[in-house]
């Protein structure tokens, strides 16, 4: 109907001289109409016409040829045009929705083909080896994960893929104090959160005398060669161990918040790919020679220098970049686009690289786009794995989920039920107190609201969720709805359609049009706030009406309008990377 109705403007519109692509908005008041749009304000300078001449000449065309769907068209204010839509097309809309099956209801409300056929990769999370999974990883991941669910809604095919970092100088300062503290080093059958702790201290310990002392720099430096050429024994069995203790600790940690990789590059497989490709487009200008090192001068592009190869001849972080991004579209040849999310403190940096591989390859450059996510904050600032201050993803889970056990104590779950439950709302909790806001901005994390079954969570739409599944239960044992004649004449022993609908009908209904714009933004933001918006409009709902109830006529209908609730709400919270526990 919505497109209908625009469509329907453009004919207009072009019949007063003017070619114009119609977007409909909808009204923040829900009194205003149910479709908004700013067409005459938009067009009537260029008309010659004040904004309301130009609105009632719409409108009195419009309604020479009114869509059925249309219930009445009004002009507000110097000239937006509202429409209101029928009640039962909306009620008819829900029962048609409940009615399509078990597997549309469950996987395709709400997805979208504007994008189908096309592959997109996405990477995020990219962990550092040797070092702490730390909070920001955690809320890469969160967003990377929902973009590419997002992108999967459009109708494309993702690659997710992880770019871990298994080489380079946090590596060396890690080794170099495990060879001071071999005695010290758990066994094997440590608890892998007791291995990966101890990576960790040798990290900090290895940094903190890097800076201090000058001979542990460069012994340090000597050892990352060492690593990189991998000439020393000893050296490259304490490598693997710790390595292999990283990506197995990693590993646990993606399969508690829901995430699988479809693709792993590693940094230390790109080292030797981005050190050919710089040296071979060294010649051809890209880049130039500074004092011993290979570097890309940014400044006549309107950014900074960078340095690909340093003045011992080892690739940077830089040119493994190039590397990576040459090896992406290699494997993937048909990529449409390659996304690229990261904290913002990269953005310049991946300017610059942007900038490069542009000049090497323009297609793949302009196929490149990197997302830059705020940092997650608590009231003692900003973290810090360098000095030791870093605050682990796992002890933000494990702090959450005890705070969601004493929350569930006293309600009767096995202890297997309340392990599950309260891992999926601390996850919830989490990814919605990140996923809630823009990307580009920084989170404040309160422990307390996080897990709140009111208001604005991410355990409160679980609840929801959970509410109304129970009241499906409810009624698939009174046969209600599952039985009935699923036509929607309101007639005999069809679903009988009240007159009236409430704002959840209409909430329901805009639910693609919520995923296509976060999508389109890249920005995950709007499918939280409008899940909450659709939570609180099922809750007054319940809180009015007795919706399973066999002696109202409409019960069928309330029923199946609980049923597309669940399926939206669940759909919605999938697209976040959040789970709908079976119970809370």
């Amino acid at each position: 109907m919505k497109e209908h109705i625009a469509d329907r403007l453009g004919v207009i519109l072009k019949e007063l001289g003017v070619e114009a692509q119609v977007k409909l908005d909808y009204p923040e008041n829900p009194e205003h109409g149910d479709f908004s749009t700013n067409i005459a304000l938009a067009y009537a300078k260029k008309m010659g016409m004040s904004p309301r001449a130009l609105a009632e000449n719409i409108v009195d065309e419009f309604k020479k040829n009114i869509p059925e769907s249309v219930a009445s068209v009004d002009i507000a204010g110097a000239g937006f045009i509202n429409f209101k839509i029928k009640e039962e097309v909306f009620a008819k809309e829900i029962v048609s929705i409940a009615s399509a099956g078990a597997g549309k209801i469950a996987h395709n409300y709400g997805k979208l083909a504007v994008n189908s056929g096309k592959k997109i990769l996405v990477e995020y999370t990219d962990p550092n080896t040797f070092k702490t999974f730390h909070i920001g990883h955690l809320m890469a991941n969160a967003i990377g994960e929902s973009i590419s669910r997002l992108v999967e809604y459009s109708g494309a095919s993702v690659v997710r893929i992880c770019y871990p970092s298994d080489i380079g100088l946090h590596i060396a300062k890690s080794i170099w104090a495990l060879e001071k503290h071999k005695d010290e080093m758990p066994p094997d059958s440590a608890p892998i959160q007791d291995r990966t702790a101890f990576l960790g201290k040798m990290y900090v310990e290895g940094t903190r005398l890097y800076e201090s002392d000058p001979a542990a720099k460069d012994d340090i430096d000597a050892l990352n060669k060492v690593i990189y050429e991998r000439s020393n024994p000893a050296i490259n069995a304490l490598y693997e161990k710790g390595r292999r203790w990283s990506l197995d600790h990693f590993e646990m940690l993606y399969a508690i918040l829901g995430t699988h990789f479809d693709e792993y590059i590693y940094e230390s497989e790109m080292a030797p790919v981005g050190l050919e490709v710089v040296k071979a487009y060294l010649a051809k200008g890209v880049f130039e020679e500074s004092e011993g090192a290979i570097v890309f001068k940014g400044e006549q592009y309107g950014l900074h220098t960078r340095v690909f190869i340093n003045s011992h001849g080892l690739p940077t972080y830089e040119a493994k970049e190039v590397g990576l991004n040459m090896t992406k579209f290699k494997k993937y040849p048909d990529t449409e686009q390659s996304i690229i999310v990261t904290a913002n403190e990269q953005n310049a940096y991946f300017k610059v690289l942007i900038q490069a591989i542009s000049m090497i390859n323009a297609e793949q450059g302009a196929k490149t786009r990197h997302i830059g996510h705020g940092m997650l904050r608590f009231s003692s600032g900003k973290m810090s794995s360098r000095t030791g201050n870093v605050i682990s993803a796992e002890s933000l889970l494990a702090d959450i989920k005890e705070l969601v056990r004493n929350k569930i104590a006293e309600r009767k779950f096995t202890p297997a039920e309340a392990e599950e439950i309260s891992n999926d709302i601390a996850v919830g909790a989490i990814k919605y107190t990140i996923l809630r806001s823009s990307i580009g901005g920084d989170v404040i994390f309160d422990s307390a609201a996080s897990i709140s079954f009111e208001g604005d969570s991410g355990p409160y739409l679980q609840y929801s969720a959970v509410r109304a599944t129970s009241i499906l239960a409810k009624a698939k044992q009174e046969g209600i709805f599952e039985n009935a004649d699923i036509s929607v004449a309101g007639t005999g022993g069809a679903i009988l359609l009240p007159e009236k609908v409430s704002l959840l009908e209409k909430l329901i209904t805009r639910f693609p049009d919520v995923i296509e714009r976060a999508q389109h933004e890249y920005a995950p933001q709007h499918v939280a706030n409008y899940l909450i918006t659709l939570a609180g409009a099922f809750n007054s709902f319940y809180a009015s009406q007795v919706i399973v109830d066999k002696n109202n006529n409409f019960s069928a209908y309330y029923v199946a309008l609980t049923k597309v609730f669940v399926a939206t709400m669940t759909n919605g919270l999938w697209v976040l990377g959040i789970r709908v526990p079976k119970k809370m």
